[in-house]
């Protein structure tokens, strides 16, 4: 829509500005305040600033920025978003991600809080868990905002490889600097060939599956969060083929009670989380397990628990109880709703005979 609409072609472009002046504050924060007011989470033990609202380091934080402006690039051709700012901001993030290889040491970013839940802080000093700096990428946190329990959070390294190879393209296509393109290019190789040798495990009853979260020890988190980036988005990122056998596997092991936040009952299935307890079914899983099926019954299933446990709101909760979808988070939760936004826009393209059948 963009490319014909100048008003929403202008919306994107002040999203990809804004993000551009966020990652140039701060690339280890993940909420902003409107300026430099303060507030937020002031009082925890990292390098805070009066801009920022919290600063929990997540990878996707750098990726998602990444996203939007090549997809607005390439779907626009305006360059007018690539300037030197957003430049200054695209080193800064493989910058930032090179240093939480911490082939060198540490680096700058430590994150605690004092608090009784577990996963809003970090052990060790803010470091995270012990890892074998194999050279894949630190993650304090996930996308759902909680600490990882392996810092290399497998998922999110493989949407650094998707950024990576959408910064060497813009930077050879668009921008003429070769020598960036070719150092994205290298590391997101460099990446792709971590992942394979250190998060493809073997599992004792599907085979090899990805693992969520890995320490380069040989240690292994098999579970699936409904938070994108997730082992079951890698296709929607463009990080895995749909047809991957590894996917395929690892599709069938989070979609089961073999993840253990995979969660089925009287009024729907899908995946949760821990971030708001057990039992908690979110249709950010529901959606994206619509937005990676080529299996029409399937897509039909989503979408009928979708339409079935919105509680009479007309709207996408952020989670509701797999046995009473009136026990819900978040009234309004606008990530679930554009992504529901986006499944029925991609069946009208693809699939709009789905959209005429009774549910």
């Amino acid at each position: 829509l963009a490319k014909d609409d100048e008003k929403l072609r202008a919306l994107l472009a002040g999203v990809v500005n804004r993000q551009t002046r966020c990652i140039l504050i701060d690339p280890y924060a993940n909420a902003f305040n409107d300026g430099p007011t303060g507030g937020g989470w002031e009082s925890d033990l990292t390098e805070m600033k009066p801009e920022l609202h919290e600063r929990k380091y997540e990878i996707d934080s750098l990726c998602y920025p990444v996203r939007l402006a090549h997809g607005y690039w390439s779907t626009t051709g305006d360059a007018s978003v690539l300037d030197t700012e957003w430049q200054a901001a695209a080193r800064l993030i493989v910058k930032t991600l090179r240093e939480q290889q911490r082939l060198k040491g540490p680096g700058p970013y430590k994150f605690q809080r004092v608090t009784a839940v577990s996963y809003d802080t970090v052990p060790l000093g803010g470091y995270g868990n012990p890892t074998r700096k194999v050279g894949l990428v630190h993650s304090m946190f996930r996308p759902s905002d909680d600490a990882c329990v392996y810092p290399f959070l497998v998922p999110s390294n493989l949407f650094a490889v998707v950024a990576l190879e959408q910064l060497s393209q813009i930077f050879w296509e668009e921008l003429g600097d070769r020598s960036f393109a070719e150092e994205c290019e290298e590391f997101a190789r460099e990446l792709a060939e971590l992942i394979r040798q250190h998060a493809v495990i073997e599992h004792p009853k599907r085979g090899r599956v990805y693992a969520y979260e890995v320490d380069g020890f040989g240690n292994a988190l098999v579970m699936d969060d409904a938070n994108i980036p997730s082992l079951l988005a890698l296709p929607y990122l463009g990080a895995a083929d749909l047809d991957d056998p590894n996917y395929q596997t690892t599709r069938g092991l989070v979609l089961s009670e073999d993840n253990p936040y995979f969660f089925r009952g009287t009024e729907g299935e899908g995946i949760g989380g821990p971030h708001v307890g057990l039992d908690m079914v979110w249709p950010l899983g529901i959606t994206m397990r619509a937005l990676t099926s080529t299996d029409n019954d399937e897509i039909l299933s989503c979408l009928r628990m979708l339409k079935e446990t919105h509680a009479g709101t007309g709207f996408m909760h952020e989670s509701f109880h797999k046995d009473d979808a009136s026990n819900f988070t978040r009234s309004w939760f606008a990530w679930a709703n554009t992504l529901f936004g986006e499944l029925i826009v991609t069946l009208h393209d693809q699939r709009p005979g789905l959209l005429t059948v009774e549910l």
